[in-house]
């Protein structure tokens, strides 16, 4: 039988952290766009995966992690009184870059779109290329006169 436990302990740390993310903290290495994207909690309940999205450089998104990373005891103990367990899921935090390569694959879409509404150009190098075309070389019949050919060589 599957309990929803670890789901709702999961939502009650994801409001929790994301709260604190938002005003609760003054580190200043935690950048202001930072986001909890999803929480993963063990079975046991003993263990919990934070997973975060920071909008900006590289450099930025090691700076959160690393005052999140310092703010770990203190987001704990949000946690823990939040929760209405003897023991509290020890959190660890992740960079989650889901939000980046989405928006990166909805601007090659929409780059995408772009090009196709321009509508297809039409390359004169292809357009010369199938007017040089010999009927050898189509491969409708091609193949059935090449090989006819090639056959009534081979008996002379």
């Amino acid at each position: 039988m599957k309990t929803f436990r670890p789901q709702r302990v999961a939502n009650v740390v994801r409001m929790v952290v994301s709260s604190a993310i938002a005003g609760k903290l003054s580190d200043p290495r935690i950048e202001p766009l930072t986001s909890v994207t999803r929480v993963e909690v063990s079975g046991d309940l003993e263990h919990a995966k934070v997973f975060v999205s920071v909008m900006g450089a590289v450099a930025v998104q090691r700076r959160t992690m690393r005052g999140l990373a310092s703010a770990t005891g203190l987001l704990q103990t949000m946690v823990a009184r939040e929760l209405p367990i003897r023991q509290c899921p020890r959190l660890s935090f992740y960079l989650d870059e889901s939000i980046k390569r989405g928006a990166e694959t909805i601007r090659i879409i929409n780059a995408t779109m772009a090009e196709y509404e321009e509508g297809p150009a039409e390359p004169e190098d292809r357009r010369g290329r199938e007017s040089e075309r010999s009927p050898e070389d189509d491969p409708a019949t091609g193949s059935s006169q090449r090989s006819a050919g090639h056959n009534a060589g081979d008996d002379a």
